[in-house]
């Protein structure tokens, strides 16, 4: 891949994404959400794809698929009025749909191609694949891991408008703001296993579903940014303080500390 037809990209995006901007407030502030979340998850994978040391031309690759791996969000969100493919379709199966609708990576060859399509149509999937080719595996998980990192900020920011100014609050809850976790949540936790989003019932168990995102986390570097920006403490600060949510938090930070340790 050229840096030339990564600049189209770029250009392509923003055209694109422009286009489902409209006169309902809320709606916009959907989108923006989604338009900045692209961006920044760009700059997760240019930090990630350098420390993994990535060749100029792989680098290439992960930034086309860290910008494209929401492409499906807008329309999404326009048609169906929520973000949740529970509730509408899967995102990352509708982002290939667009790609390849718009015709937008036909300039790129075969290969470069497969690799993009199948990192965005896997990196929101549970489990990947065991059936992954090297490379294949690679970008996927590149993908999957500055996914979260950024989402992790933007967990944090909004849970701080929430919580400061409710009423003024122009994004929907996916889930009740109710003062309890479900035990099944908590459980899972403490086995040290992912969380299904299909069990989550309040606004605690999604906080707590994206705490246990650091068992599917693929890179050392990426649990130490994670570390480093104390993600993992600012969630649990909006988190009730009970004993069952204190067993969790002494559960991920000996996972996240063990990983670090034993990788270095």
């Amino acid at each position: 891949m050229k840096q030339e037809q990564l600049n189209k990209f770029r250009a392509w995006f923003d055209n694109y994404v422009a286009g489902f901007y409209g006169d309902d407030e809320s709606i916009n502030a959907n989108l923006k959400l989604k338009e900045k979340h692209s961006q920044r998850v760009c700059e997760e994978m240019s930090y990630l794809a350098g420390e993994l040391g990535l060749t100029e031309n792989q680098k290439r690759i992960a930034d086309t698929i860290a910008l494209f791996h929401d492409i499906g969000r807008f329309e999404q969100f326009v048609k169906h009025r929520t973000y949740s493919d529970f509730k509408s379709l899967n995102h990352c199966l509708l982002g290939v749909e667009v790609l390849r609708r718009e015709k937008v990576l036909e300039q790129l060859d075969r290969r470069e191609k497969e690799l993009v399509e199948k990192a965005i149509e896997h990196h929101g999937m549970m489990e990947l694949p065991a059936d992954l080719e090297e490379e294949e595996l690679l970008f996927s998980k590149l993908i999957r891991d500055a996914d979260k990192l950024d989402i992790f900020y933007v967990v944090l920011g909004y849970s701080r408008q929430y919580r400061d100014n409710p009423e003024k609050f122009k994004l929907g809850l996916e889930f009740p703001d109710e003062p309890w976790c479900s035990a099944e949540v908590v459980e899972g936790l403490l086995r040290g296993r992912r969380i299904d989003y299909s069990t989550l019932r309040t606004l605690n168990d999604m906080m707590l579903c994206q705490l246990g995102w650091v068992y599917d986390v693929n890179f050392t570097a990426t649990l130490k940014r994670i570390k480093r920006r104390r993600f993992l403490e600012k969630i649990f600060d909006f988190l009730p303080k009970t004993d069952d949510i204190n067993n969790v938090r002494g559960k991920i930070f000996e996972y996240v500390g063990s990983r670090i340790e034993r990788d270095k």
